[in-house]
């Protein structure tokens, strides 16, 4: 069962020098011992009490007489989940029981924010803090940080919340108002800028719900239910278990919002078939980290910084939920094709007949699965329930478990489910609470304006140049695996600057940022997914990198449609949908066939002409008037030079693959 770092950032046993074994993904909750220990009912009954008062803040249930006011409910929900994260992650690898110095770092960081909760009224009225509990607050949730996200991470947090001491000492556009020890602190724990703002709404209040919801579906066999649908449905065509890991990858990303317990889950099922009928082990992985990297951006769950994203535009997250459907199934689509490509050269086959189950009876055993899923989108998109839709999906798939047994939620199911979820929203909050820190240096010192006036003038008012710089800046900062803060630092410099100077759709602005943000968990040299993958595949890591690169080239340049066409991510006039979409399908077809020596209809393609009929295809697909009518008439002729060349050739069929005695066993 995967656990639950967040879209790009490994947990602290991944962020080490060797990528973490696919055994490491359960070492969360193995440091919580056996289920009925003290440590592991402590740990649940934390989240029960942090989930109970999730949901009676959502839906207005009284607590003691009154409602919770915002500021006791996040204090509450950072105190339980805060201390949740010295209970379960560990302080250095390897470390299987809880220290002494862990259930005091809990307790006290528990009794500090319920003390604080106590003052929420007088914080938010009257101004009112308290240094020292401040400053203790302030060290706790570095060092949950550098928990959860690693040195890097906690490096990131760390100086760029330290950036207010030295704001004015920093030379042109990094420049900003200077802020005291004291002041800095203030304006981190205490105010809306930081820890009672905007990163605590997102994982208190929105995520919340739907990691119950991928909590409750996990706990109930949704994981299993995926993967034998895509085997049903495509484990029987060539390649068949690339196609299977890619479509599982699809629906369990979604669900988890999380690309790297998305590897651990099916990767470590679908990678070692992947390698039995034929594909590479480097190949494999590469797969498997691209599939898992496009679910965090797959609608309907999506991965928290989707969450982040409708909070900093302003809209409701059904728009961003719309907004990503058509960009990742081309990513999706692109993925496919070069998978099957490879197959169709290398002449690898499908999954034997007796390993594949029937469909029917898939469906017959899932139904509920995706009723559920139905029902979400329904109460999400129609309803407009936003915070209540995923609580309503969550109490609609507890309910229909009871209609078969080995889904049913037994009492002793429902404490792992509680302890699952429990640290699901454990990792998330330590990822994201900290982010706070950042969010509050470049609100109070002023420097984000600064930053976007800067932009723009060392761009010289180019729009490309600003969007060039803007790639480079989301790949630098995504590199240490912190899409997270390179989308919010970007959200509020970089954002600006495009829709100001090149009058571009805010969404499709905001979707660019977040991709490239995202793209460095398969890049090299960082590749942080690619690595892991490796690591389960037996492969070499950056070899694994630079060949989940390739299969994810769709991924590199879709942001750069939709900067340019927002009809791509279903924002403004719709119509360009006619010709853009077409052109981008077969643009796509051509680029994967380029890529991987084989032309979806045609045959095999000479070494020499792929490179050309790549590039082709990518001028193709372009949202331009003259890079497509010039690709267009540069692909047909090269799609005509392929077709007779094939022609030419008609014996020169793959031979089919078969497995040597040591991969079979």
């Amino acid at each position: 069962m995967p656990h639950s770092e967040i879209e790009t950032s490994p947990t602290y046993s991944q962020t080490g020098h060797a990528p973490a074994k696919a055994s490491d993904a359960d070492s969360d909750l193995s440091r919580l011992g056996g289920y009925f220990s003290l440590p592991s009912i402590l740990f649940v009954g934390l989240s029960v009490a942090g989930l109970a008062m999730g949901l009676a803040y959502t839906f207005g249930v009284p607590i003691m007489g009154q409602r919770l006011l915002e500021g006791q409910y996040y204090w509450i929900f950072i105190g339980l989940f805060t201390a949740m994260a010295f209970i379960a992650l560990p302080a250095m690898r390897g470390q299987k029981r809880i220290p002494v110095f862990d259930m005091i770092a809990a307790a006290l960081a528990l009794a500090i924010s319920l003390w604080f909760s106590a003052h929420a009224w007088d914080m938010v009225q009257a101004g009112w803090t308290n240094l020292p509990m401040g400053v203790a607050i302030w060290l706790l949730m570095l060092e949950v940080a550098r928990r959860s996200g690693g040195i890097p991470f906690l490096l990131v947090v760390l100086l760029l919340g330290l950036y207010p001491l030295v704001a004015d000492r920093f030379p042109g556009l990094l420049m900003g108002i200077p802020y005291g020890f004291e002041q800095m602190i203030e304006a981190h724990v205490f105010r809306a800028e930081g820890m009672l703002g905007i990163t605590t709404k997102i994982v208190a209040e929105i995520v919340l719900g739907f990691l119950v919801f991928a909590g409750v579906l996990i706990a109930t066999g949704a994981g299993e239910f995926f993967i034998d649908l895509a085997n049903a449905g495509f484990g029987r065509y060539r390649g068949g278990p690339a196609k299977v890991s890619i479509i599982a990858s699809a629906f369990f990303g979604s669900l988890s919002g999380s690309i790297f317990s998305n590897i651990a889950g099916t990767g470590s099922i679908t990678i070692p078939t992947m390698k039995k009928v034929g594909y590479p082990a480097h190949y494999a992985a590469a797969i498997e980290a691209c599939a898992s990297t496009g679910g965090v951006v797959m609608p309907p769950v999506m991965g928290a910084i989707a969450f982040v994203m409708a909070i900093t535009i302003g809209v409701d997250y059904a728009t961003v939920m719309i907004a990503a459907i058509l960009p990742s199934l081309l990513f999706y689509f692109g993925l496919m094709l070069q998978v099957d490509a490879y197959a169709a050269r290398k002449g690898l086959t499908g999954m034997e007949t007796a390993e594949i189950p029937k469909a029917g009876e898939v469906l017959l055993r899932g139904w509920p699965f995706l009723l559920v899923l139905v029902f979400l989108v329904w109460g999400l998109l129609y309803m407009r329930w936003e915070y209540y839709a995923p609580w309503y999906a969550s109490a609609l798939m507890i309910l229909l478990s009871f209609l078969r047994a080995d889904t049913r939620m037994t009492p002793r199911r429902l404490f792992e489910t509680a302890r699952q979820i429990g640290l699901l929203v454990t990792q998330t909050a330590a990822i994201i609470l900290p982010i706070a820190f950042v969010v509050s240096a470049l609100t109070i010192t002023g420097v984000t304006g600064s930053v976007t006036s800067g932009l723009v003038a060392l761009g010289g008012g180019n729009i490309y140049l600003i969007i060039l710089f803007g790639v480079l800046a989301c790949f630098i900062m995504g590199m240490a695996g912190l899409a997270i803060v390179a989308y919010i630092f970007l959200a509020v410099t970089l954002a600006p600057a495009i829709i100001d100077v090149g009058g571009l759709n805010t969404v499709a602005v905001h979707f660019f940022i977040v991709y490239y943000a995202m793209l460095s968990v398969i890049t090299p040299p960082v590749g942080a997914a690619a690595f892991l993958a490796a690591t389960i595949a037996g492969a070499r890591p950056m070899r694994t990198s630079f060949t989940a690169m390739r299969l994810g080239v769709v991924i590199y340049f879709v942001p750069l449609f939709f900067l340019f066409q927002p009809a791509l991510v279903l924002q403004g006039d719709l119509t360009p949908l006619i010709y853009v979409l077409p052109s981008i399908v077969l643009g796509i077809i051509l680029l994967s066939g380029g890529l991987e020596g084989y032309l979806l209809g045609v045959g095999s393609v000479r070494s020499w002409l792929r490179l050309p009929l790549a590039a082709a295809g990518f001028a193709f697909s372009f949202p331009g008037l003259w890079t497509t009518l010039i690709g267009g008439i540069v692909s047909a002729l090269l799609v005509l030079m392929v077709w007779n060349d094939a022609k030419k050739r008609p014996g020169d069929a793959p031979a089919q693959y078969t497995p040597p005695a040591k991969e079979i066993s």
